[in-house]
């Protein structure tokens, strides 16, 4: 089933997400690999593609797990909870219907 994890960022936290970024896109490649990432990107903090210093307040990834469980245990193991920048996550399930 699919499942949407939004992380959220803590305040003033660009420089730890960008330090850990490689791990955590790391994590998100696996996914992608074997077939499991609908989606994830990014929420800038400001209405722009490249928000520079204002940073970014979260995150959303949406991918398939066996069960809720499973995709909140790959939530809390994910590098920017453990460096701090996700002050915290929410993981629901998804339900696709479009495209």
């Amino acid at each position: 089933m699919w499942y949407v994890i939004e992380g959220y960022d803590d305040q003033d936290v660009l420089a730890q997400r960008l330090q850990v970024r490689p791990q955590h896109l790391a994590r998100l490649q696996a996914l992608n690999d074997q077939g499991r990432l609908l989606l994830a990107g990014p929420c800038p903090a400001i209405d722009s593609e490249d928000p520079g210093p204002a940073g970014f307040s979260g995150s959303v990834v949406i991918a398939a797990f066996d069960s809720l469980a499973q995709a909140q245990e790959w939530a809390e193991t994910d590098p920017y909870v453990a460096a701090g920048v996700y002050v915290r996550t929410q993981v629901r399930p998804f339900r696709k219907v479009l495209p």
